[in-house]
């Protein structure tokens, strides 16, 4: 139930899924940080340190069972989050409470967490990108070749098709996607590095500066990356107290790369929609307005670009974080990265399940289509018509002219008065265009060029490749909150 007295982020309440807030929620970090201390508990005992059996036991048998409550009454006390959490499940597994968080700092816990919420939450990403182009990608296959009148500053200009324009988003959303998984892939595990960075502490456990020690040391950090599922390559090799901060600008900078192009999307199809040619769905006890009841506002492309503004401008926050470190770390980036880091991941998410929404359910309007086509095709096909009269004998520049002089005519004539285009009935009565098929020129498909074959290239190389990577990510159904 949401409480009434209190603020809650619309995050939460109005956009992300379930998926994206228990990848961030509470229960996820703390249990993971216990995950951790586990990890490193059975490292140090297969290493040979005074770490026992019984010890990892009790560990291994609360894992998720979190007192909040104890551990809150501790950080009132202690003024230090880790170290509340350290007490409450030394309190669950007392045999283990000498060893809990042996050789460590906060960061620890603290930065593998992070880093592993972040990968599990650009999977999430992933997936319902993948999900968006697969749609996408079946409408624009559906309309590959329904002409429809192109745009340049929001212009008239050369006629596209519906499919092709639907495969751009596509494209957009597939570069997204390629960013997306370039992240993942170069995503790193902090590992066991101690509290700046030397793994002092943790050569001081194994004895001291020996060559034994040292490799002890070594196989530490490799071991407890394994535990935690990752590869053992894929960890820094030198950290200070922290991961460096400048992965969290990069990660947020491929949601805003995401965010950009869903952005896009929904501009389009607000413009789309003013035009009456293509619309998001609108369900059928759906109010537009509470002032004018026949209204059908495109409020999911709007909350699409809303919320992606706010994913885009959340870009600079981390950069600057990064920037801002002092040496080996400064603690004035742990209250900042509290928002910078999961906001935008729920941002994103929300983003991307109004995508999912929209995507499956767009409305074509075909015959509006055709009637705003209709009425610029005699000015679109001007060079065409020109052409066709110079073939049969017409002077190219006597010709250009009068289309020119008929063309200017007609279009003073639909905005000053509202008429139809009348371009083809002047052109009609002109010697120089006699005998020849106006109507026949003006047929759109002559105009979309390769559009249609545009289209069957994309979904083939680009999209198939994503169907099959993500299949099980396909057809889900998004969680539309309000």
């Amino acid at each position: 139930m949401v409480r009434q007295d209190a603020y809650e982020s619309p995050l939460a309440t109005r956009n992300a899924s379930a998926q994206m807030q228990s990848i961030w929620s509470a229960q996820r970090k703390c249990s993971t940080w216990r995950r951790l201390w586990l990890a490193l508990a059975e490292a140090q005992h297969e290493l040979g340190l005074d770490v026992t059996g019984e010890q990892i036991e009790q560990m291994r048998g609360h894992l998720d069972d979190i007192d909040f409550e104890k551990a809150a009454e501790y950080e009132r006390k202690m003024r230090h989050d880790v170290m509340a959490h350290v007490h409450t499940f030394a309190d669950a597994a007392p045999a283990a409470g000498p060893i809990i968080h042996l050789g460590a700092t906060s960061q620890f816990v603290n930065c593998n967490t992070e880093l592993l919420l972040i990968r599990d939450s650009l999977q999430l990403i992933a997936g319902k990108l993948a999900a968006t182009i697969d749609q996408l990608g079946r409408f624009a296959a559906e309309y590959r070749a329904l002409p429809t009148l192109g745009f340049t500053h929001f212009q008239p200009a050369q006629p596209t098709t519906v499919g092709k324009r639907a495969a751009l988003w596509a494209h957009d959303l597939a570069l997204a996607l390629e960013e997306a998984e370039y992240r993942m892939a170069s995503l790193r595990f902090r590992g066991v590095k101690g509290t700046t960075g030397t793994q002092a502490s943790f050569l001081s456990l194994f004895g001291g500066d020996t060559a034994e020690a040292h490799a002890k040391v070594e196989q530490l950090d490799r071991l407890v990356t394994e535990k935690m599922g990752w590869e053992p390559d894929r960890r820094f090799v030198v950290t200070g107290q922290t991961y460096p901060r400048l992965v969290d600008g990069m990660v947020g900078a491929s949601l805003g790369v995401a965010a950009t192009a869903c952005a896009k999307f929904a501009v389009d199809m607000r413009l789309l929609a003013h035009r009456k040619e293509l619309e998001e769905p609108f369900e059928r006890n759906q109010v537009g307005s509470s002032a004018m009841p026949y209204k059908r506002n495109p409020m999911r492309c709007e909350r699409i670009g809303g919320l992606s503004r706010f994913v885009i401008g959340q870009v600079q926050i981390p950069f600057t974080t990064a920037a801002e470190q002092w040496l080996e770390r400064t603690l004035d980036d742990s209250s900042t990265r509290r928002l910078t880091l999961p906001e935008p991941f729920l941002a994103t998410d929300g983003v991307l399940e109004i995508m999912i929404n929209v995507t499956r359910g767009l409305v074509v309007y075909e015959k509006t289509i055709e009637a705003n086509l209709a009425r610029e095709m005699p000015f679109l096909a001007s060079e065409d018509l020109l052409m066709a009269a110079v073939q049969r004998g017409a002077d190219r520049q006597a010709t250009h002219e009068l289309i020119r002089q008929h063309a200017q005519a007609a279009a003073d004539r639909v905005k000053s008065e509202g008429a139809e285009n009348d371009l083809l009935e002047r052109l009609a009565g002109e010697p120089a265009f006699a005998g020849i098929d106006l109507t026949a020129e003006l047929d759109p498909q002559r105009y979309v060029g390769r559009a249609p074959q545009q289209v069957d290239e994309f979904v083939a190389t680009v999209v198939e490749p994503i169907r099959r990577r993500y299949a099980e990510h396909l057809g889900q159904s998004a969680q539309l909150n309000v």
